[in-house]
């Protein structure tokens, strides 16, 4: 067996084991449940074991990188949903544009004219989130808060992509509770941006919060947390 497996015992386990925790940060934020998704990061893993993540119970399945994630995709691709959760260049939107759902790293004007009228051709809407880059951490890619409100203004006439949701990346931190300022950034991003009445921009949901940080992201409003090391990485 590859030694990048993950049996679907290990996973449901494991997920027993997260459970509990989501929902005491869901009942601390007054919150349901339901609002909650869990993306498995399945980068850590090979494509034999994505099925075992699937059958295991989760249906959002979350890779960083092309090339590692077509393969994966071309095997499962049309069981759950798929989240392009890395950063995306431009060349490669011809690639998995059609077949993953949802984009979580739209950053830059480049990307989203490549993503329209690639969707154009397709007679498809793409699925984005907003990428903002709310710590200003130079390591971290997404749009400098500065630059959000003239970029949403320069794709309001982009009609093959929807903007429904914000995505950021929080520094990585022994204490979770020093990135609350970040999430929360985030969601002030959301209702802002909802406010502005723009076409295609709904952006709802907010993609925040890993395996180190999730609970933190879930009581600042995360709809979608994206958990790798905790859940499905190899045994």
């Amino acid at each position: 067996m590859s030694e990048r497996f993950v049996s679907r015992e290990v996973v449901q386990k494991r997920l027993a084991e997260l459970e509990p925790r989501i929902l005491a940060a869901c009942e601390r934020a007054g919150r349901k449940r339901e609002e909650v998704n869990i993306i498995a990061v399945t980068k850590y893993i090979e494509v034999p074991a994505i099925g075992e993540v699937l059958a295991a119970g989760l249906t959002h399945i979350g890779e960083n990188r092309v090339q590692d994630g077509l393969p994966k995709y071309e095997a499962y691709g049309e069981t759950g949903t798929w989240h392009f959760i890395g950063h995306l260049q431009t060349n490669k939107v011809k690639d998995v544009i059609g077949k993953f759902d949802l984009f979580h790293s739209l950053d830059r004007l480049s990307l989203a004219e490549e993503l329209n009228r690639r969707a154009e051709a397709l007679g498809i809407t793409a699925q984005c989130f907003l990428q903002i880059n709310v710590s200003g951490e130079e390591t971290k890619f997404g749009l400098d808060p500065k630059d959000v409100l003239a970029f949403v203004q320069e794709t309001s006439n982009m009609k093959h992509i929807r903007i429904m949701g914000l995505m950021t990346m929080a520094p990585f931190v022994e204490n979770a509770e020093e990135v609350r300022p970040v999430f929360r950034g985030l969601r002030e991003w959301r209702d802002r941006l909802l406010s502005l009445g723009i076409d295609n921009l709904t952006p709802n949901e907010l993609s925040m919060g890993m395996s180190n940080d999730f609970e933190v992201a879930i009581e600042e409003g995360a709809t979608y947390i994206r958990v790798g090391s905790v859940l499905v990485s190899p045994e």
